[in-house]
């Protein structure tokens, strides 16, 4: 029996007429009775008693509601879950995030997000480690994230890039580097590159501090921090050079660190990453919110305007 057959029966059982059946489930009247036709000549027997100035049920058609409406109950309520699941109705969106630049981000597409819908609920927003970038989002404790790309991994998947950044590198005020309008990346094969420890994938950490310099010259990594103020104060004390997104700038000042341009450094970017198996439409909803401040500003290839 087909879902909308089953429908047809169950209505018109409860109405006992084929017309406000009919109006009921906005169909045809010819609809309902070739419906009800088609089940009684698979059953082999009448459902419904017929004159032309009552309808009622059969033995038959009453045992039949019997048996069926229980199940058709339990469907309608379990599909009903599952759309506010999805929809995330009396649920908040989690979405995380690593860095400032990247919080303000999420915070000015929360507010995009909930003026277009008021009913899609409270947006609640955490910070994330550095040293373990998708172990929230694996472990179900966040809806998203907005992390920095690239992210190959075969659970999760990406929208678009939603910030662009150049590259600085930190290096000591004492740094002879310090006092340069920039650098370029072969000038790093004599200094040791520090980074931040932790699970953080191969191909990401590689993306961030490469083997080697353009033209072949191995490069050096230095000590790892277990946090980003751990890093700088390594930084600072002149223990390594930190290459690094050009926001930082603004966000991890300090006196004894400078950030030199990168002048030939690819950018970093950074977007909206979510587990594979929960790609629900208020997470699609939350990326589409995201992407449309990102263009209302300046577009997906500076840093967001309203992250400044």
């Amino acid at each position: 029996m087909e879902r909308r057959d089953l429908e047809i029966f169950l209505a018109l059982a409860e109405e006992l007429h084929f017309g406000r059946t009919a109006e009921r489930l906005h169909v045809s009247q010819a609809r309902v009775s070739q419906t009800v036709k088609q089940l009684e000549r698979r059953i082999g027997a009448l459902l419904f008693e017929r004159t032309s100035r009552r309808v009622a049920l059969t033995p038959i058609g009453r045992r039949l509601l019997e048996d069926v409406r229980p199940g058709y109950e339990l469907i309608k309520a379990g599909v009903a879950r599952a759309v506010a699941a999805g929809r995330g109705l009396g649920e908040p969106l989690r979405v995380g995030f690593a860095s400032p630049l990247a919080g303000e981000l999420v915070l000015a597409a929360a507010s995009v997000y909930r003026g277009h819908d008021p009913a899609a609920g409270e947006v609640l927003i955490h910070e994330t480690p550095l040293c373990d970038p998708f172990g929230l989002l694996r472990t179900g404790e966040l809806d998203l994230l907005l992390a920095q790309f690239p992210v190959a991994e075969p659970d999760l998947r990406t929208g678009p890039v939603l910030i662009s950044d150049t590259r600085v590198l930190a290096v000591s005020t004492r740094h002879p580097f310090a006092g340069r309008p920039s650098v370029r990346l072969e000038d790093l094969a004599a200094e040791k590159l520090l980074s931040l420890s932790g699970p953080v994938p191969a191909y990401w950490l590689d993306h961030l501090l490469p083997r080697t310099t353009p033209g072949g010259l191995p490069l050096e990594r230095g000590e790892e921090a277990a946090t980003r103020q751990e890093l700088l104060a390594l930084v600072g004390a002149g223990r390594g050079v930190h290459p690094t997104a050009a926001h930082e700038v603004r966000y991890y000042a300090r006196p004894n660190i400078a950030y030199v341009p990168l002048a030939d450094a690819p950018p970093l970017e950074y977007g909206l990453v979510w587990r594979a198996a929960a790609g629900t439409g208020r997470v699609r909803a939350f990326a589409e919110m995201a992407a449309e401040v990102v263009q209302r500003q300046n577009g997906p290839t500076n840093v967001c305007a309203a992250c400044r």
